[in-house]
């Protein structure tokens, strides 16, 4: 059975999924690396497309079990069937904006991502798709030894979901409109 390490971009899937496969021991299973070598990136705008259908297909035959398997893309071509547990990694938007910038999306892409972290989409669909396998871990103002820890735990059965709720932040804030276009 797979470990899957999702979440919007920038929350620091990467960087996490390479420590914890040095204490795992676990080949890691980049879902964009896939899709990429496949030729299913479809450039719109300032976005990839991809054909979720095919790409599905592919990672059926390419990912072995157990690895580590990332990516934000998990929740929408990976079957539960084959997912020991699943980590979603949630950022604190306002610190993606940062992130973001850093990595000159626009400012579209950047309402994109950020909108979807404060409404937990990719939480949610996670949960659709693996049910009660899915934990949240907010990995803001944490270093990466931290989380590695957090997650770890979680993966050997003594770690906890984290209830993760940006929407109430943001609207406290009153900064809807910064981050959703009316």
């Amino acid at each position: 059975m797979s470990i899957v390490i999702t979440g919007n971009p920038g929350v620091g899937k990467h960087t996490v999924v390479k420590e914890i496969s040095k204490y795992l021991k676990l080949p890691i299973s980049d879902i964009n690396s896939i899709a990429r070598d496949a030729g299913l990136f479809e450039k719109n705008e300032d976005t990839n497309d991809v054909d979720i259908s095919k790409l599905e297909k592919i990672i059926k035959e390419k990912i072995s079990n157990p690895s580590l398997i990332v990516g934000h893309l998990a929740p929408y071509v990976l079957s539960s069937v084959k997912v020991k547990i699943v980590i979603v990694l949630r950022r604190n938007p306002y610190d993606l904006i940062t992130v973001y910038k850093k990595r000159e999306y626009t400012e579209e892409k950047t309402r994109e991502n950020t909108g979807s972290e404060i409404l937990g989409i990719i939480a949610h669909d996670a949960i659709n798709q693996f049910g009660t396998n899915v934990f949240q871990v907010d990995v803001t103002g944490k270093s990466i030894s931290e989380v590695t820890e957090k997650v770890l735990n979680i993966i050997n059965g003594r770690g906890v979901n984290e209830e993760v709720d940006w929407l109430d932040l943001v609207t406290k804030q009153n900064d809807l409109k910064k981050f959703f276009a009316y």
